[in-house]
This record gives structure tokens, sequence and C-alpha cells, in this order.
């Protein structure tokens, strides 16, 4: 399998074989389960302190008082029990609840494998919703140059010039609404461009000011970057420095 490899102009420099990754099967189901055991890597157990609701001092009076049985203070104040005004909660998260899912190695490797063959099907991609009519072909590849670029105004022109210009104007940030803004998840940024390189050389600092762009080490490469939410299809571009690494890296396949 072959692919053309393009300047920071958008012009065909080279062709060059594609590794052996880009040629795995297709694996959605298998995508979606790596998805949900690496994300829980990354949860954080919560839970409310565990003496929370029941501080007041409270007892029931029993039967024969023409009152409900619930425990009370000494001013017949209902406390304590879920039903109650500043009482505990019935069913609370517990913090010991244990969050980790473990994945074999080689499900990962494969599931990453498949995310990635998943960047090259021009079908896959447009149904996640991303707009590439104006790419020339995929998988994209750009030489080694993209990996300096230190501009985030300078990206911007080579995305466009690679026919992604439409996609970045898919990809917006929106303050998000209700509660969450309080609680520091104030934005909610669509997924867009995701850049593979073998060495950042100050690309990383520049793709921070467009929204939905993000950049990721070879080495670091995973469903959680390729498969957002756990559906493949990521519009991608590589760079060469980064395909050699990936094909060193799943070389086993």
């Amino acid at each position: 399998m072959k692919a053309k490899v393009y300047d920071l102009k958008g012009n065909v420099v080279e062709e060059i074989e594609l590794p052996k990754v880009f040629e795995t099967p297709y694996r959605p189901d298998l995508i979606r389960r790596a998805y949900l055991a690496i994300f829980t890597h990354r949860r954080q157990p919560y839970g409310p302190e565990p003496d929370a609701g029941n501080k007041r001092v409270a007892r029931s009076r029993g039967a024969g008082y023409g009152l409900a049985r619930v425990p009370r203070t000494a001013q017949m104040v209902a406390a304590n029990v879920p039903s109650a005004v500043g009482g505990r909660r019935a069913h609370p998260p517990r913090p010991e609840k244990n969050l980790y899912e473990r994945l074999n190695d080689k499900e990962r490797l494969l599931a990453t494998a498949s995310a990635i063959a998943a960047t090259a099907k021009r079908h896959i991609v447009e149904a996640r919703g991303h707009r590439i009519r104006d790419v020339p072909s995929l998988p994209l590849i750009v030489t080694d140059d993209l990996e300096t670029i230190k501009k985030t105004k300078e990206l911007k022109e080579v995305l466009k010039a690679l026919g992604l210009g439409e996609e970045l104007k898919r990809a917006t940030r929106k303050i998000r609404a209700g509660r969450g803004k309080m609680r520091g998840r104030r934005y909610k940024e669509k997924k867009s461009v995701l850049i593979v390189v073998g060495v950042d050389d100050g690309i990383k600092k520049a793709a921070e000011g467009i929204p939905g762009v993000d950049v990721v080490l070879a080495k670091d490469l995973s469903v959680l970057h390729l498969a957002p939410g756990g559906h493949a299809g990521r519009i991608t571009i590589y760079t060469k420095n980064a395909i050699d690494v990936l094909s060193k890296r799943f070389s086993s396949l």
C-alpha cells in the first residue's frame, strides 16, 4: 500500500510504501472496548465523606406518637435519613469502588493498529463528521518540516493548504450550558485534526491556539487520541518521522 507525501504547501513531493499497520482490519468493537478500558485509567475515585449527613444527634421515638418513625433531633426535626433536609445520600458513589478496567496488551495493540488503519479510509473519516472534501488523499502524510513549525498562524496556513480549511471552521469552542461552567469544564470543544509527529520541535505549542487540533508523539499514540469517545476515523496527519516510528512499533503485527 503506497501513499503520497506532501510538503507544507500541499504539493506532492514523493510516494512511500506504508507500513503493514495501515492494512489492519477495521474492528470498531475492539476499538470501543479498548477506549473504555484505557479511559478508566484516567478516572479519579470520588464520593462523599463517610460521615456526611450523619453528624446530627438524632434518634427515632418509635410508634405511638402520631409521627413518622424517622430519627429526630431534640427539637423534633427529622435528620440523618435521605428523606430529611441535610441528611445522608441514599446511594452515594463509593471512593473504594474499583474503576480500573484491565486490558490485554495484545488487545490494546491491535485496537490501536485498527484505529490507525481507520484514518486511511475516507468513508470512516467522513462518517465521523469530518469535512475532508478538499483533502486530496488519505492517510495525510507530510514532510518532517511540519514538526518545526512554532507559530499558530503558520500551522493554520499549512492545514488550509492540505485541504482542511472547512474542517477548521467545523471545530468550534463553545461555552457549556448549565452548572458545569462553575466546575472547571467551562468550554466544550469539538475534536478536529490530530497531528502525529516523531519529534516535537515546537508544533505542540503552535497547535494549542487552534480549537480541536491535537499533537501527539508517535510513540505515545493510543486509541484515546485516534478514536475520541470510542469512535474511530479521526482525521489524522502523519509526518514521515512518525511513519517510521509506527513501522517499528507495530512490526510484530
